[in-house]
């Protein structure tokens, strides 16, 4: 495992965002298009968590998120963050979200 500065970790900006809305991406196989609320914005994530995750589970919740990620495009679509998840040895895939009820933006130090 590659070590990486402190310094480095600090440059990652990472928050808390509520899921207002959530669909899977017509023709891909595993792609939801997520709609975020930071409290002070709201974002769009690309995720390919369908089969593990269906949409309306997502609705009203709050998970982790990076926000300073370079934009990419996902079947045309551009995901302008991204939702944290922990995968196992047996595929299994979890998204992580916060502990106990926190405000939208609140940040990951």
């Amino acid at each position: 495992m590659v070590e990486i500065l402190f310094e480095k970790f600090k440059e990652i900006d990472m928050r808390v965002g509520r899921v207002i809305q959530a669909e899977h991406i017509p023709k891909s196989r595993n792609l939801i298009k997520l709609e975020v609320d930071f409290g002070n914005e709201k974002r769009q994530a690309v995720s390919g968590i369908f089969g593990h995750y269906q949409p309306k589970e997502l609705l009203d919740k709050k998970f982790i998120f990076i926000l300073n990620l370079e934009k990419k495009k996902f079947m045309g679509i551009e995901s302008e963050c991204m939702i944290l998840a922990a995968e196992d040895s047996k595929g299994n895939v979890i998204l992580l979200k916060p502990e106990k009820e926190i405000e939208e933006g609140s940040r990951i130090r």
